[in-house]
């Protein structure tokens, strides 16, 4: 099988940035990948994920709870590697997420008490790699942006224009509990953790970068 590695952070964190300069460096030094984004919105397999995300079920995240959002999510990744990256990951191909299993954890356990996190945990994870039987990542790398730097990179991106955050976007106590859930589920799991901040202020992009690819590079020997 190959080597997969799932890059994971919030609304803000500039993860896409980091797997766009990811992919630039693995393809310069040579090394066969594929790259993968889910949801995977362009396929029919997201049309429950979209439906989920428009408020179809529900105009509130909290009015589907966080097992059954799972599964919509769970369906969308299942279609992903049967139809797409399945053939080159058991052909040995490094695979590069962009989001991945893991970003159940940072959304989805903000809906539940703090109790059921490790249940919910065991479950989500039990269920993706062992039930339907998509693989797990071999390292999650979560870049670790504090929320009150994320909202003034956002703030910044917009013009200043507070309006253009969508929901989840400006909502600070949401995406502080998400990030609770997040560097939780990372302590329980291994999962490594780039701090992209330091007094407040955002880290050069090239010294993320150049963390983020150490850690994949490493996870490749």
């Amino acid at each position: 099988m190959g080597i997969f590695i799932d890059l994971e952070g919030l609304d803000g964190s500039g993860k896409t940035t980091q797997t766009e300069l990811i992919c630039k460096r693995l393809a310069a030094d040579g090394i066969d990948y594929r790259q993968i984004k889910l949801p995977d919105y362009e396929s029919d397999s997201s049309i429950l994920v979209r439906k989920y995300l428009a408020g179809d079920f529900g105009k509130n995240a909290g009015d589907v709870n966080a097992y059954a959002a799972s599964v919509l999510y769970a369906a969308d990744r299942f279609a992903s590697f049967t139809e797409k990256w399945g053939e080159d990951y058991r052909n040995g191909k490094l695979i590069f997420a962009d989001r991945y299993t893991p970003a159940n954890a940072l959304y989805q356990m903000t809906k539940l008490e703090k109790s059921e996190w490790d249940p919910f945990l065991e479950w989500l994870f039990d269920f993706e790699y062992e039930k339907i039987g998509i693989p797990a990542p071999d390292k999650v790398i979560f870049l670790d942006m504090p929320v009150e730097v994320s909202q003034r990179l956002m703030t910044s991106r917009y013009g200043g224009d507070e309006s253009k955050k969508d929901v989840h976007e400006a909502n600070v106590e949401f995406l502080n509990a998400c990030r609770e859930a997040a560097l939780y589920a990372a302590r329980k799991y291994g999962w490594s953790v780039v701090e992209c901040a330091e007094n407040g202020e955002p880290l050069p992009i090239e010294t993320i970068n150049d963390k983020v690819y150490k850690i994949l590079l490493d996870t490749l020997k």
